[in-house]
């Protein structure tokens, strides 16, 4: 398959980076906040950092999905608290030859696309190695990194396209383990920068270096009996990428703009994982305790 449209729902922060980029050899079609595509379509989608510039060909802004063209690849950004309701509502315009591409943080996220869009399309799950950030409407920051995918024939045509736009991306051979990683890594980053008030980059601090451990110790013993096992070189990956990481992370611009965040899919599950095989998991506990009070006082 070739793809002729690529679609991004949820043209947020990342969404708009990998639209940005992907604009280089596809027309993109971004959908998301009327502001921010407004901002768009007038001035065009100004990148800074990685990817930096300001990008106006072949983009399209709308607020919602209409339409689905015939070989369309539909990349999904919305967050995974949004993802079920959001997929319900265009699930009639899938086509049997949609390929439906998730970029959510988190676990348990390829069911709920599956319960929602009724067997319609076929779903890849991405993994996504990027740290980006909405300055404000039309503008973002951006610091690129890896984007690996699941093993599957549709991955390759993704791949594809993702390459000739510059994108640095891989099918993985052994997809379970790098979600969980990546998982661990959220873990720490996405609820430690929410609760702290702090950019990525500062959680590198050697005063939170037994936490980190802490957190990925337990990410990695709910993993083991889950059958997937991890090793601690996850510590190592995410202190050496931290420094490159200027934003704020997504969990902590969700607290500040008084939305969910998406603490359930990712401490909240390993301490729901962790209740289900018996295993003590004391600090996720706390930390997603603490978000969800940061959540509620946002309100």
């Amino acid at each position: 398959m070739t793809f002729n449209k690529i679609i991004i729902l949820g043209a947020g922060a990342i969404g708009s980076a990998y639209g940005a980029l992907l604009s280089r050899v596809k027309h993109v079609t971004l959908v998301g906040r009327e502001a921010h595509m407004n901002a768009i379509a007038k001035n065009g989608l100004t990148i800074l950092g990685d990817g930096a510039g300001t990008y106006t060909n072949n983009i399209e802004t709308a607020t919602e999905i209409t339409e689905i063209p015939a070989e369309t690849l539909l990349i999904i950004c919305v967050k995974a608290n949004d993802l079920h309701d959001s997929l319900c509502a265009i699930q009639p315009l899938i086509r049997d030859d949609t390929v439906l591409l998730l970029l959510q943080n988190g676990l348990g996220i390829k069911e709920i696309a599956r319960k929602a869009v009724k067997g319609r399309g076929t779903i890849v799950r991405g993994i996504v190695g990027m740290g980006s950030e909405v300055l404000d409407s039309g503008r973002i920051i951006v610091s690129l990194n890896f984007t690996f995918f699941d093993s599957d024939e549709a991955s390759k045509q993704i791949i594809q396209v993702f390459q000739s736009s510059g994108l640095d991306v891989a099918i993985s051979d052994s997809f379970l383990v790098d979600l969980w990683r990546k998982v661990a890594i959220n873990c720490v980053t996405n609820s430690l920068s929410a609760i702290l008030g702090v950019y990525t980059y500062q959680l590198l601090s050697p005063h939170l270096a037994e936490l980190r451990y802490n957190i990925v110790n337990e990410c990695k013993t709910v993993g083991a009996a889950e059958g997937v096992e991890l090793d601690f070189s996850v510590l190592e990956t995410m202190e050496q990428a931290l420094p490159k990481y200027k934003n704020r992370t997504s969990m902590l611009q969700d607290i500040h703009r008084g939305r969910r965040t998406e603490i359930e899919f990712l401490n909240g599950k390993i301490v729901e994982l962790g209740k289900r095989h018996n295993i003590p998991t004391p600090v996720n506990e706390c930390l997603t305790q603490l978000v969800r009070f940061k959540e509620s006082v946002q309100e």
